[in-house]
């Protein structure tokens, strides 16, 4: 209950129905707010407890200064926790462990449940074995039910085993559509009171639901779990970008170009560690989907939301999604009452601006490998030319082709020398080999299914019409259905060397599709439903036909992979596949019939007609009007509410599980899935005082860039590595290896897994690339695999710490990045910056930040990993005081000292405790038992 120091307690009387609320207007200054702020100021209001939250923070909102940089720290207090299934089964894990540790520890393990609405959406774990046929959906499902079934299992005690915990199982949709279209309140009602439904997750794209204006955002398993029990989340009051939109978009162009054209300005602005908001006349020109597909790719930003208030499309979305009447006119009172409805005439303050006329934004893409590296389409050809001399050897002219001078020095927006693949209807051969003036080329001759084709570098193996970002988005997926029909009736076909992927993001779009008569056209492309599920987007792309794989390796060709996701890192789609573009869906399957990188869509067709005729691009994109017809005539509110009718049944394979019950969980040691969690072994009541670090060696001294895809588990198993040798094991047959992910549950799995990325660049080693080091524990430190040096260091009680670059650990809130570094014995990291989400993860595992004076870096200071480190002042924090920096010693193997004062990234006091206790669960746990007490 609020102590309500500020009498902003009233009600809310809505038809026939009285709701107790929090008016923001009884705090001074609170008119001016922008809307995320506003959001913000409720929320304390609503959690005042004269302790955590007291009137000095509410004031700070009320005398917000959007010019000062964020100081003041606050605590907010999400209304409900979203989690899939990658990130969500260590949740559970978690939890159920905690219910032992509590037992141990004399307290009642009934105690351990989310006190916040926690829900999971099963969308991480199927795996896109089969592609291309009628079958591919029904194969997938029964696979992922194979493979994951302990998982499963596991899942489905929890769902019976927590109180406010619930699952939507597999083949559904992906999380953050099924979050818009069912589980978003918008408005919360929950013990008489109505309040902004505020959602944290734990996927950095959870974001998505900033369309809808719910504040919320990605963070790591573990603040994940300490806000389901109940934890605030500590966070600095932000600054707000105010990100102004006029203007509408332009025929031809799509939601998923004004994305990558906004990804591209605000990576350039510099918004880590703020809220975006947006605002202006042209917000109503943005349909929610579009609204959707904006706060997505919110991480990609590197922003902490990107949010938009409340109006008329926000209702009209929740009708039309089968929200009932009763909840729409909730929505709307409430925002009205609270000044939360967006009204165009009136600016908030903000801290920055930023203005976009969407009637500028032309097609792009976004490639090879960070989605903020826009390209135009129409350089798109010239660019791939430019960069993929960064992939291919050079050394042999018999083989490649050196770079045209001219296309080197100008850049120039188109390239006639260019020759795309050719097909010349007989065999399937397509023409790479001549005239490759201007690109590498090495045509290698490839039969895979009854074709015969020539694969050469460029050629694009897997389109994919996949993950969140586009997915949930009708007038893109229906603009790509419509693309693929005209491509149809025109006789052009997609190329055989690509492995097409459709993975709608909820069961409604299958329902559109079916209404709009488009399914036959994309199934003639080879796009058939291969799964509802983040699919190519996060690695499980599943593996190339086998004799394009072994052309790809054995002839080191670099191959593509176009997409329509949100992420594009490198090794990340496929382990074949070296570049990765970000498109629209349409453009998915435009680069799905050129078949190669290497295509200037305005100058070179796609194929020829039956009469013959050359086919331009332009000759089959649906224009606007055609869309719009279709999404009127082929989207009702009866659809939602049939496919969620039953949302978390299942249907019978989910039924049929065999699910064991019981308050605490049967493990089963021989379970390669689900493990015991090992964070809370030996915990006393009272914290062991923190200590500081001796003796140190570097596991890891990494460049700029390194993404949370790089430190932690994911992808596919690769055989002989210290995963596959664990399974091995354990009698595990390579088929069945799964995905890293697919085995969060398992801390021995994802240890070895840690670091393990076959992109890793350690430069502790020449030339290396993947989870390798040196290890010191043996004499002249030669070259091991990491997670086996970590086992001999901390055999030898040696700690250990990582150097970073600048953004260490950008990417997806993945907590087994810091799961996985404090489980290998890593007592710190040092780098020149973090991203958020992190940096703060770490502090959750007790692994201390630790940022290079500014202007510094492990380069400048002259530490080449080879060091032994002793940082002290650590132990301040056992006096309740937090150093700014600490004394960093590094010795090297002659003896010269490199000494340097690093700056302590504790930023707040809660995380200070949280460090104290060795991490954020242990935090949590002490004080539950505390509380009993």
């Amino acid at each position: 209950m609020s102590i309500d120091s500020f009498g902003a307690r009233g009600t809310l009387e809505v038809g026939d129905k009285s709701y107790e609320i929090f008016r923001i207007n009884a705090v001074k200054g609170t008119e001016r707010l922008p809307y995320s702020l506003k959001v913000l100021a409720e929320n304390l209001l609503r959690t005042e407890d004269g302790a955590n939250i007291t009137t000095e923070h509410i004031e700070a909102l009320g005398n917000w200064d959007p010019t000062a940089d964020p100081s003041i720290e606050i605590q907010f207090t999400p209304a409900r926790v979203l989690m899939q299934d990658f990130t969500g089964v260590p949740c559970v894990v978690d939890l159920a462990t905690m219910r032992e540790a509590v037992t141990a520890l004399g307290g009642d393990p009934n105690k351990v449940n989310p006190l916040s609405p926690a829900e999971m959406v099963i969308d991480h774990s199927v795996i896109l074995d089969v592609f291309g046929r009628a079958d591919a959906f029904e194969r997938n499902v029964e696979l992922e039910y194979e493979r994951n079934g302990e998982r499963y299992q596991f899942l489905r005690w929890g769902q019976g085993a927590f109180d406010d915990f619930k699952v939507v199982p597999p083949g559904v949709g992906i999380v953050h559509q099924v979050n818009i279209e069912y589980l978003a309140r918008v408005v919360m009602t929950r013990n008489g009171q109505a309040y902004p439904d505020t959602c944290v997750g734990t996927d950095s794209h959870t974001t998505m639901e900033n369309g809808l204006g719910v504040l919320g955002w990605g963070v790591g398993g573990i603040e994940a779990e300490a806000a389901m029990l109940g934890q605030p989340v500590s966070m600095l009051i932000p600054r707000v970008v105010g990100f102004k939109l006029t203007g509408e978009i332009k025929p031809g162009v799509t939601a998923t170009d004004v994305v990558l054209t906004v990804t591209d300005m605000l990576r350039q602005h510099g918004v880590v560690g703020k809220f975006v908001e947006f605002y202006g006349k042209g917000v109503a020109e943005v349909p929610l989907a579009n609204r959707a597909t904006l706060g997505n790719m919110s991480p990609e930003f590197g922003s902490t939301c990107a949010i938009f208030p409340i109006d008329e499309e926000t209702i009209n979305y929740l009708r039309l999604t089968g929200r009932t009447d009763e909840e729409l006119a909730l929505v709307e009172a409430y925002a009205k009452e609270q000044g939360m409805w967006h009204n165009p005439e009136r600016e908030p303050e903000f801290s920055e601006y930023l203005e976009l006329d969407l009637g500028t934004v032309v097609p792009s893409i976004a490639g090879p490998k960070r989605p903020q590296d826009r390209i135009l389409l129409s350089e798109s050809k010239i660019a791939f030319r430019k960069d993929i001399h960064n992939y291919v050897e050079e050394h042999h002219p018999a083989e490649h082709t050196k770079l045209d001078e001219a296309v080197e020095e100008s850049f120039p927006a188109s390239d006639p020398a260019a020759l795309s693949f050719a097909d010349d209807g007989a065999v399937n051969v397509a023409s790479a080999a001549n005239g490759a003036e201007g690109r590498p080329s090495k045509p290698v001759t490839v039969t895979s299914d009854g074709n015969t084709f020539v694969l050469d570098h460029g050629a694009v193996a897997v389109a994919g019409i996949t993950s969140c970002t586009n997915t949930s988005n009708p007038s893109v997926m229906l603009g790509a259905g419509l693309l693929a029909r005209n491509a149809v009736e025109k006789g052009l076909t997609t190329k055989p060397w690509v492995k097409t992927n459709m993975a709608p993001g909820s069961q409604v779009v299958s329902d559109y599709y079916e209404k709009a008569g488009l399914w036959p056209y994309l199934e003639k492309l080879g796009f058939y439903l291969g799964g509802y599920g983040c699919t190519t987007c996060i690695g499980n792309t599943g593996p190339l036909p086998e004799a394009i794989s072994q052309a790809v390796n054995d002839n080191d060709l670099t191959v593509t992979a176009v997409l329509s996701g949100n992420r594009n890192f490198e090794g990340r789609i496929s382990p074949d596949v070296k570049m990765n573009y970000l498109a629209s869906p349409p453009l998915v399957i435009a680069y799905a019939l050129a078949g190669t990188m290497d295509f200037d869509f305005e100058n070179d067709p796609l194929g020829q007609d039956t009469d013959g005729n050359d086919v331009f691009l332009k000759d089959i994109w649906p224009s606007p009007q055609e869309i719009d017809d279709t999404i009127k005539g082929a989207i009702n509110e009866k659809m939602f509410r049939d496919s969620y009718a039953t949302v978390f049944d299942g249907g019978e394979r989910w039924q049929n599980l065999d699910t064991p019950d019981g308050d605490t969980f049967e493990w089963d040691e021989n379970s390669t899935y689900v493990r015991k969690a090992p964070y809370f072994d030996g915990m006393q009541m009272e914290p062991s005082p923190v200590t500081d670090i001796k003796g140190a060696r570097v596991l890891a001294l990494l460049g700029d860039s390194v993404t949370t895809d790089h430190i932690s588990p994911a992808g596919p198993i690769k055989p002989g590595t210290p995963a596959a040798q664990y399974l091995d094991s354990h009698g595990v047959q390579r088929k069945d290896y799964n995905s890293l992910g697919s085995r969060r549950g398992n801390h021995e799995v994802m240890i070895r897994g840690t670091f393990a990325n076959i992109r890793l660049q350690n430069q502790l080693l020449d030339g290396v690339s993947g989870g390798y080091t040196r290890d010191f524990t043996q004499e002249g430190g030669p070259q091991s695999f990491i997670y086996d040096a970590s086992v001999n260091y901390q055999e030898a009680g040696i700690p250990l710490v990582v150097l970073g670059g600048k953004e260490y650990g950008s990417g997806s809130s993945r907590d087994w990045a810091a799961k996985g570094t404090v489980l290998l014995g890593v007592k710190a990291v040092i780098t020149e910056s973090f991203e958020r989400i992190h940096r703060s993860n770490l502090i959750g595992m007790g692994v201390v930040p630790l940022q290079f004076p500014a202007g510094e870096s492990a380069k400048t200071l002259g530490l080449d990993g080879t060091e032994v480190f002793d940082i002290e002042g650590i132990e301040k924090l056992n006096e309740g005081v937090t150093p700014k920096t600490v004394h960093v010693t590094a010795t090297k193997t002659d003896g010269t000292k490199v000494e340097f004062d690093a700056v302590v990234r504790i930023d707040t006091p809660g995380e200070a405790d949280y460090y104290r206790n060795g991490g954020i669960l242990q935090y949590v746990l002490r004080n539950m038992l505390k509380a009993d007490a």
